[in-house]
This record gives structure tokens, C-alpha cells and sequence, in this order.
């Protein structure tokens, strides 16, 4: 990620509606596809950076600070979005985004399975996990 890029990105997200930090993260990477989520020490500054210039305004809801577009801040997410994310976010094909989509549905089960499980179901969800990663290998090794 290009790091001027960020805060166009950061700013056009807030174009869905009004978030905290962290969804506006899950926003991000959402729309990347899941090759990119920011972390929270460049997402919070921003919101202040966009706060301080009256870009942003912030809400206390249920203890969470809630961030949404003042009219001029929409106005500039609006200029910037399509440059922002095609720039940064070009078009993958179908079978990336499907082989992305079942990673994090992957990644899911297996915060689940941390969770909630016994030690012996973990080290079964290991040994399945092990088991993938080498069958993906085999697949390159095989091209």
C-alpha cells in the first residue's frame, strides 16, 4: 500500500456510513479483497487528522467514538474515491476473490475452534491446517 494513498482511502470509506476505527479497517479490507487492512496506528490518527480539519465529526455511542463525514469531508471522499481505490484496488479475477473468501472463512472456523475447543480438537485443527498449507504447496510445486 502506498502510503499517500491511505488517508484517500481511509476518508472514502466513511462514503458507506458512519464507523469506528475498526470497521472502517474491516471496510478496507473488505474492499481489497483481503490484501490489505490497516492497523490502528494509521487508521485513529487519520480519524483525528480528518476530525482537526473538520473533514470528520466524532460521536460517543455505547463507548465507542463514532466517525462520520461532515458536508465537506463527503464532498472531498467523494472527489478522491474512484482515483483511491482504482489506483490501489485494481479488479481480480473471479478465482482469487473465491480462494480469499474461503481463506477467511478458514481463518473463522479456526478462531472458533481456538476459542472454544479441547486441546486435542486444537491439535486436530493443526494437523488439518498443516495438511492444507502442504497440499497448496504441492500445487505450485506441480506448475
Amino acid at each position: 500500500m502506498r502510503r499517500g494513498m491511505v488517508p484517500d482511502l481511509v476518508l472514502t470509506a466513511l462514503l458507506d456510513g458512519p464507523a469506528h476505527g475498526y470497521e472502517l479497517m474491516d471496510r478496507l479490507e473488505r474492499f481489497s479483497g483481503g490484501t490489505w487492512r490497516p492497523s490502528p496506528g494509521s487508521i485513529y490518527p487519520l480519524l483525528q487528522m480528518f476530525q482537526d480539519n473538520r473533514l470528520v465529526k466524532c460521536d460517543e455511542t455505547d463507548g465507542r467514538r463514532i466517525f462520520s463525514l461532515t458536508g465537506e469531508g463527503e464532498k472531498q471522499a467523494a472527489e478522491r474515491r474512484v482515483s483511491a481505490f482504482a489506483a490501489e484496488f485494481p479488479a481480480e479475477p473471479r478465482e482469487h476473490s473465491q480462494l480469499r473468501d474461503e481463506m477467511h472463512q478458514l481463518r473463522a472456523a479456526a478462531q472458533q475452534v481456538t476459542s472454544s475447543a479441547s486441546e486435542e480438537s486444537i491439535e486436530q485443527a493443526v494437523a488439518i491446517v498443516r495438511g492444507a498449507r502442504q497440499a497448496l504447496y504441492r500445487i505450485l510445486a506441480e506448475q
